[in-house]
């Protein structure tokens, strides 16, 4: 009876740039994806896994250089286990491209499966890829398993990237699977790429998600699936963490600076904070120089210690107190000003955040000017 267990992951999506942040953290968060190969190496080995399945996107585009090819392969290397490539979206297979490029460089333990024919990965298993050869497609990539033919009682792996159409995809959707591939095909397990999450669909099929989280809205870290087959049982699937950076998206409702600070506490005992990137939202209704203390807590502290740190405080309002006013100690004109800046602020409707924020400009400034004239 057939026995095996692999290691399934997917879209490692080698060479994405990151632009949107700044240099030192694309650097990072790009050397991290090729760190996240070493660790798959390792966790095959840990499982007993022989095979490393990944299930397309392995590259970010079908071009992504010299460097990063050799890069990847040599990670791969590294590991006494056989890698079995497959083309997705993003690297999806052309005559003559990528593919071609990676299979003259590739060591014997890699494996590249960028044509849809059935392939024996060892005496008694078989592969079944369905690789991408558009980025888009109106077709069901996995449509070719239901012809590879395999000799009985073997193990049959599908291999594809795309999206179930269960998902509620319609229209301009491509590249749909349906629910129900596995059983129609006659697999022990279908290894899914493209969805950067883990998520199981009926018994005998997975998204592993990326070994690196690469976008917000995912707070778990990057992961691969560790699956033992057996001939005639249901796959035992098992997710496994090997992502170093953590997305996380946070909602804190602060009305002072104790809440702030405790918050804080709370994060960082939570996680290591150089290896977060965090998009926080503020919301609530603060002093003056609370705001002010704030500012500085995350300004100053917070963001230094994150590896990267996105804020959105455009629901955390400053409500002046009568000791905020009494601190901007100016005369004449300003003092009117003052004054009025304060009414509207505490009168609501929609000149009040303007005039909340020009008087928090005004605190500013007034204890800038006391602290250069104490000196």
């Amino acid at each position: 009876m057939p026995t095996l267990n692999i290691i399934h992951s997917a879209d490692w999506q080698l060479g994405k740039p990151f632009v949107r942040f700044s240099s030192d953290v694309r650097s990072a968060l790009a050397e991290a994806r090729f760190d996240a190969i070493d660790r798959l190496g390792s966790v095959a080995v840990l499982q007993g896994a022989a095979h490393v399945v990944v299930a397309g996107d392995v590259f970010d585009n079908v071009d992504p250089g010299d460097r990063i090819v050799m890069q990847a392969l040599t990670r791969m290397e590294r590991a006494p286990v056989t890698w079995w490539l497959m083309p997705g979206n993003h690297d999806h297979a052309r005559a003559g491209g990528l593919w071609t490029r990676v299979r003259q460089h590739a060591p014997a333990s890699v494996r590249v499966v960028d044509t849809p024919e059935a392939v024996e990965m060892e005496e008694g298993i078989w592969l079944l890829p369905a690789p991408l050869e558009h980025r888009k497609s109106a077709f069901d990539p996995t449509a070719a398993m239901m012809d590879m033919t395999t000799p009985p009682g073997v193990l049959r792996i599908g291999l594809a990237h795309g999206s179930i159409t269960e998902f509620g995809a319609v229209g301009e959707s491509s590249n749909l699977i349906p629910p129900d591939r596995a059983q129609k095909a006659g697999l022990d397990y279908l290894a899914l790429g493209d969805w950067h999450g883990f998520l199981t669909v009926g018994d005998r099929t997975a998204y592993s998600g990326t070994p690196e989280i690469d976008r917000f809205g995912r707070d778990e870290p990057g992961a691969c699936i560790s699956v033992q087959l057996r001939s005639g049982e249901l796959p035992a699937i098992v997710r496994l963490e090997t992502g170093r950076y953590r997305w996380l998206s946070r909602r804190w409702d602060v009305n002072s600076i104790g809440d702030l600070e405790r918050e804080m506490s709370a994060l960082r005992d939570e996680v290591r904070l150089s290896d977060v990137l965090l998009a926080l939202e503020m919301i609530g209704v603060v002093s003056l120089s609370d705001r002010i203390a704030m500012t500085s807590a995350i300004g100053d502290r917070l963001a230094h210690e994150l590896r990267h740190l996105d804020v959105d405080a455009v629901a955390l309002s400053a409500l002046p107190t009568s000791d905020d006013v009494a601190q901007i100690d100016v005369q004449g004109a300003l003092s009117a000003a003052t004054v009025s800046l304060q009414t509207r602020a505490e009168a609501g409707g929609p000149e009040s955040h303007f005039a909340a924020a020009a008087l928090e400009r005004l605190y500013v400034e007034a204890m800038r000017f006391d602290a250069e004239a104490a000196r």
